[in-house]
């Protein structure tokens, strides 16, 4: 089996690999680093969890030579803040003996305090597409360096909308450069974007997409409604000794804030919660508590669904189903990571059968259902979501409908069936001695004199 000295790489990057604890590369480490050396377009699909980020950064930095020009060789697009602080930290342990130096750019913060970083000069740049753009508009970064070109779960940038970013940057971005791109799945909109941008492109297939983790044990529980749904989550968070460090998934922010507060009562000390409705600041300070450990118990919408590497992840509990049946292999994947064994439990309502039998399909195997757990309290509380849509009624005081009035009793005198045409007397004067009303009437006079 190859292992990392089989790179060949500098004593740089081999010392920092060794620090990280690093033996042997993951399938699309082995399979990406020959090709991404040879300088050709990549395109690389591989489940989430599998090493991606290493996979394109080591070859990358193997051939990164030291230079006294500040604008950077190296750009890496990623769809969300989150993504650009994780990946900054793993280039940094990467280049730990070396003298590369790597910014991280995203939107929702001062530009300003983002400009004096980037001002002292950067070899790589890690960015969200709108916040690199307006940086380049602002000429505050120049791309005219650029070799490198990574766009990191392309899949969720197109699906946030990043298309028109994404384009505008590669009409500024130097012709003459290498372009990567690395996704879990692969779709319609990804091939129409490679087939407009990039020039013959080899692909790297690892995982094909759907395809579920061997090492995640999947099961499911159908449950009728949100707050039983609450109560089994309970009795699940109570195994602390089993769920020791545990994300919850919900659908959306109100969920996910009103599962918070049923749980409050009973984890407080153990529980957090990250949504794009949280400060810059609380979602930093909430994802460091959990990956530390501080906190154990993480609700969360899909905005970390995707690319966040925490370690140590043991259970992955779906409360909704996701709707996207895409959505629900990112979720499963925070769990399992770098070969190690995870857990992932799905609670469906019978609404929710269909989305769950579209996600057996796409990855072809059917997650167990189990039995509901004893001492599982079942609620009739239902949500305003779940409670059903009273329909408009008929006010029974008034007739909807509209009387159409009958003709007159009798016909109208002489005198009254005349149309009001205003002041007939002044008209008829004007028009007997031809006294002019507008500017054209005294023209046709003086033609009469």
């Amino acid at each position: 089996m190859q292992t990392f000295k089989d790179f060949e790489l500098n004593r740089f990057l081999f010392q920092a690999i060794e620090d990280l604890g690093f033996e042997r590369p993951t399938p699309i480490q082995t399979e990406a680093y020959p090709v991404i050396r040879s300088g050709k377009n990549v395109v690389g699909i591989s489940q989430t969890g599998t090493g991606k980020t290493i996979a394109f950064m080591l070859p990358l930095l193997q051939d990164l030579k030291f230079s006294k020009d500040p604008s950077p060789r190296i750009i890496i697009l990623v769809p969300t803040r989150e993504l650009v602080t994780q990946i900054v930290e793993e280039i940094e342990k990467l280049t730990a003996y070396m003298s590369h130096r790597v910014v991280g750019v995203f939107g929702g913060v001062n530009i300003n305090t983002q400009s004096e970083k980037l001002a002292d000069g950067a070899s790589i740049v890690v960015a969200t597409p709108g916040r690199l753009y307006d940086l380049a508009l602002n000429r505050v970064i120049k791309l005219k360096s650029v070799q490198k070109l990574v766009i990191d779960e392309v899949d969720v940038m197109l699906d946030l909308g990043f298309r028109y970013q994404l384009t505008n940057l590669f009409e500024i971005l130097p012709e003459k450069r290498q372009n990567l791109m690395f996704s879990a799945t692969m779709t319609t909109e990804i091939d129409e974007l490679i087939a407009d941008f990039f020039i013959a492109p080899e692909h790297i297939s690892i995982a094909v997409s759907g395809t579920p983790l061997d090492n995640i044990n999947q099961c499911a529980y159908a449950i009728p409604n949100f707050y039983t749904k609450v109560n089994l989550l309970k009795l699940l968070l109570k195994k602390r000794e089993l769920f020791n460090k545990t994300i919850v998934f919900t659908a959306s922010k109100k969920m996910a804030d009103r599962l918070y507060e049923n749980l409050l009562p009973d984890f407080a000390s153990r529980l957090g919660v990250i949504h794009s409705n949280k400060s810059q600041n609380n979602r930093f300070d909430t994802t460091k508590a959990f990956d530390e450990g501080k906190i154990d118990i993480l609700i969360a919408t899909d905005v970390i669904s995707r690319g966040l590497d925490f370690q140590e992840v043991s259970h992955v509990v779906n409360v909704d189903t996701p709707e996207f049946p895409e959505n629900y292999m990112h979720r499963i994947g925070r769990t399992g990571r770098a070969e190690k064994e995870g857990n992932s439990i799905l609670l469906f309502t019978e609404k929710e059968e269909e989305l769950k039998l579209a996600i057996e399909v796409l990855m072809d195997y059917s997650i167990p259902v189990l039995d509901e757990l004893e001492h599982l309290v079942y609620s009739n509380q239902k949500t305003p979501e779940e409670r059903p849509r009273l329909m408009a009624t008929k006010s029974h005081h008034r007739n909807s409908k509209k009387v159409e009035s009958g003709g007159a009793f009798h016909e109208k005198k002489a005198k009254n069936s005349k149309v009001n045409l205003g002041n007939s007397r002044k008209a008829s004067k004007a028009d007997k001695f031809k006294k002019p009303k507008t500017k054209g009437d005294k023209i046709q006079n003086r033609r009469r004199k």
